[in-house]
């Protein structure tokens, strides 16, 4: 590697501290106590009005340093927050002061083992009766911004560059504590809809993410190879094909949160590699899953947020029931002017789009040209929670049509915030027609088409061994997380997202 001024410095210290028999990267850690139990230990002890000195060993990254003299402050962060450390010559002698301000640099990790007190202004602090290195910076944290603690200036790492942030998820984790938040708040709303859907009786499964053929969604799959077998694999695009085949198994209510991965466009709200909920539910249908999908957000919000009212994008978002409902036709002509029913082909609805001034692929099929509709004029509009439903059967290959209706299946999307959360049919269960649609698809899309559906014959089969009526949900926890911590970047909710490679000379 190669080193900067400031990285051959702390190297420098490396080299000494070795020389004096220092090992700035111990094997043990003797660590005992967090921040923050170090802070509840003190407290307990100030309500008792015990007079017992409350020792603790605590370990932390030096965030920030006064050296007095005589005296040093210093505040350490852990995982569980920060704590001031108190250094004073009395207690550590000379040399060990001296040790701290010429050997310990921000960044470090220290361990620090002494007795808590408050200070006068009434800050909790650690008074240092000893300490050692448990792990040497040698990158100085990025960045760095003044802050006035006590009245004296105190220098913090920092970072703010969203393209560096990404890059060095690991320094932008390191320096700023609400990123740290954001990765909490998703932890708590899988464990939020895990503990949801356990106590409804459904079974968490894991299917395949190499599959010999993908399905479940329109969308272009990333291709691999299994060198043993021979054979070109897919990661999966969706796990709906494989989770309803347990439902022929009599799994009758499963779920699974994983990764999905999707060969398409980066934007705000995707990524190629997302994390997805999915449930199959049999005996339900999509109103079921309407009722469930509600209690389910409140739910988390409640558990997550302690709220069902949150901030996203300048609007305020109320989870209550019950949700706006918007049939899609109806939407379509109160957005748009266009009844979708009067134009039942492609080349007819092109034309009215191109008349009104639309913006379209030529060539593109009608249901795409529906989507499109419903993406330029629809989505913007939902704010508030709303379910959009019944949809074309021509754009919904695995939704079960309405009674008396061939033309129109059973499906709702959920969206909040302007943008689409989750999706949801009356899942087809008859072998016949799933049969149909995968070869009806085949003929309206061309063969490189990203949205073109694979006929899957096993899937098939197991239809035809008997799937008991079902509903269907899938929903992206990524976009879930952007709502609930409020952020218009699918980026910021995502640890590593991927980036292109910066050119050989930056």
């Amino acid at each position: 590697m190669e080193w900067n001024e400031l990285e051959k410095i702390r190297l420098e210290k490396i080299s000494r501290m070795r020389a004096a028999g220092i090992e700035p990267y111990p094997t043990r850690s003797d660590v005992k106590h967090s921040s923050a139990e170090a802070v509840r230990l003190f407290e307990e002890a100030e309500r008792s009005g015990s007079t017992q000195l409350v020792e603790v060993i605590v370990g932390g990254r030096l965030r920030a340093t006064r050296l007095m003299g005589k005296i040093a402050f210093a505040h350490i962060e852990d995982g569980a927050g920060r704590l001031q450390l108190f250094f004073r010559i009395n207690e550590l002698g000379e040399s060990e002061m001296k040790r701290f301000a010429e050997d310990f640099d921000l960044g470090d990790f220290i361990e620090a083992r002494g007795t808590m007190f408050r200070t006068r202004t009434g800050e909790i602090t650690l008074q240092v009766a000893a300490f050692r290195m448990l792990a040497k910076a040698i990158t100085p944290l990025p960045a760095a911004k003044d802050e006035v603690v006590d009245g004296q200036v105190v220098r913090h790492a920092t970072l703010s560059d969203p393209e560096s942030r990404y890059r060095q998820r690991y320094a932008d984790l390191a320096v700023n504590p609400h990123v740290r938040q954001i990765f909490r708040t998703r932890a708590a709303v899988i464990s939020a809809l895990r503990a949801f859907l356990d106590a409804r009786g459904f079974l968490e499964v894991e299917t395949p993410i190499l599959q010999p053929i993908y399905g479940g969604a329109a969308a272009r799959p990333f291709i691999t190879h299994h060198n043993q077998l021979h054979q070109d694999l897919y990661l999966r695009i969706s796990f709906e094909l494989y989770l309803k085949r347990l439902l022929v198994g009599g799994l009758e209510r499963v779920y699974e949160i994983g990764r999905d991965f999707r060969n398409e466009g980066v934007s705000y709200k995707h990524n190629p590699e997302f994390t997805q909920l999915e449930f199959y539910m049999a005996h339900a249908n999509y109103l079921t899953v309407m009722d469930l999908t509600e209690e389910m957000l409140v739910y988390v919000a409640d558990r997550v947020l302690g709220s069902r009212q949150f901030t996203f994008n300048g609007h305020e978002i109320d989870l209550t029931p019950p949700w706006r409902r918007v049939n899609l036709r109806e939407g379509l002509i109160e957005a748009t002017g266009i009844d979708i029913n009067l134009y039942p082909d492609d080349a007819s609805l092109a034309a009215v789009m191109e008349s009104k001034g639309m913006k379209f692929k030529p060539g593109t099929a009608r249901g795409k040209l529906i989507d499109t509709l419903l993406g330029d004029y629809l989505e913007p509009t939902f704010i508030q929670p709303t379910f959009l439903y019944d949809y074309p059967r021509d754009i919904s290959p695995l939704a079960k049509s309405k009674p008396g209706d061939p033309t129109t299946v059973e499906r709702f999307e959920g969206f909040i915030g302007g943008m689409e959360l989750c999706n949801a049919f009356t899942e087809l269960n008859d072998p016949l027609d799933q049969e149909a649609r995968f070869l009806e698809m085949g003929r309206d899309y061309q063969a490189d088409d990203e949205e073109r559906h694979p006929m899957d014959e096993d899937y098939l089969r197991a239809m035809s061994y008997g799937m008991p009526p079902n509903g269907g949900f899938g929903m992206g926890i990524d976009r879930l997380v952007m709502l609930l911590t409020g952020h218009r970047s699918i980026r910021e909710v995502i640890l590593f997202p991927p980036l292109r490679e910066r050119d050989s000379e930056e």
